[in-house]
């Protein structure tokens, strides 16, 4: 398992709120097992899910993300592979979402040496509240 440091970028375009945007750097952990190289780092006040950690599973093309412990998000789990639709459910403190992602673009450079970058572009419905296209990119350091 190798620590490393990693640069968030995420961007949010609705009709409603207009786009929004954050970026931090904190600390990840990088290692490989299997076919599949692994990230995992906590998110921030900035990430607007503080006490929650991100899981990343690299393989394939796909990028798995599964969010575990306290905040919004927590306990979901969404997959994205270009082209494809995800449908699945958002966890909130007032209950599960159903949600639908649709990966317009996916690029993955991460190499278990520590070095590469993930960029995803996605589409994301949020049942009855929210339609948005996101944008994600994690840059190693």
């Amino acid at each position: 398992m190798k620590e490393i440091m990693i640069r968030i970028k995420g961007q949010q375009a609705n009709g409603e709120t207009g786009e929004d945007s954050m970026e931090f750097v904190t600390e990840a952990k990088l290692y490989k097992r299997g076919e599949a190289i692994y990230l995992i780092y906590e998110e921030s006040e900035l990430s607007g899910i503080p006490g929650c950690k991100t899981r990343l599973k690299l393989k394939d093309g796909k990028v798995q993300m599964k969010r575990f412990g306290e905040g919004a998000g927590a306990g979901s789990e969404i997959n994205f592979e270009t082209g494809k639709r995800y449908t699945g459910f958002y966890e909130t403190p007032f209950g599960a979402i159903e949600m639908e992602v649709l990966t317009n673009k996916l690029e993955n450079t991460l190499s278990e040496q520590g070095d590469g970058y993930i960029d995803i572009d996605y589409s994301i419905s949020l049942k009855g509240l929210l339609e948005g296209r996101n944008r994600l990119n994690i840059t190693l350091m």
